[in-house]
């Protein structure tokens, strides 16, 4: 594995010392907005979902996507 040099070292603490790490409103991540569109699902959908997810070892988004595609297949 290779070693930082320290010229390389102060560089990427310049960059992390200056990220803006400032939170923007209503900009959530990946698990808000999963978050927010499990909360649009009515309950038994929800359930389901994260039923899924755990079973599968899967995000719940993911499951939603799989869901999605099989009734995009089924309808062609």
């Amino acid at each position: 594995m290779a070693r930082m040099t320290e010229e390389e070292a102060a560089i990427l603490d310049e960059e992390i010392t200056n990220a803006d790490i400032t939170l923007k409103p209503g900009a959530g991540g990946i698990f808000i907005r999963q978050r927010e569109l499990l909360n649009a699902l009515d309950r038994i959908s929800a359930d389901y979902v994260m039923t899924r997810a755990l079973a599968d070892n899967k995000m719940p988004l993911q499951i939603l996507g799989e869901v999605v595609h099989e009734k995009i297949a089924a309808s062609i």
